[in-house]
């Protein structure tokens, strides 16, 4: 591997920790935000004891809409 990537021209010095400095400060709020949805997740939970469903019926087929898709005519 060349060396000459890693050091970037001599700007390496400079990148690198700024890179790691940012990554970590990216992982840390990741973390944090982590740790607080999972503490309010289970406030939720607590307070409605379960998670609210939403369900989604069908509309039944009608004798038009039959007739419809089958081309005929009345």
């Amino acid at each position: 591997m060349n060396i000459e990537l890693l050091l970037l021209n001599g700007y390496g010095q400079f990148v690198w920790p700024a890179f790691l400095f940012t990554f970590a400060s990216f992982l840390y709020l990741y973390l944090k935000i982590r740790k607080e949805l999972i503490k309010q997740e289970k406030i939720f939970l607590k307070e409605f004891k379960e998670i609210r469903k939403i369900e989604i019926k069908t509309a039944k087929k009608k004798k038009n809409t039959e007739e419809a898709w089958s081309g005929s005519s009345v």
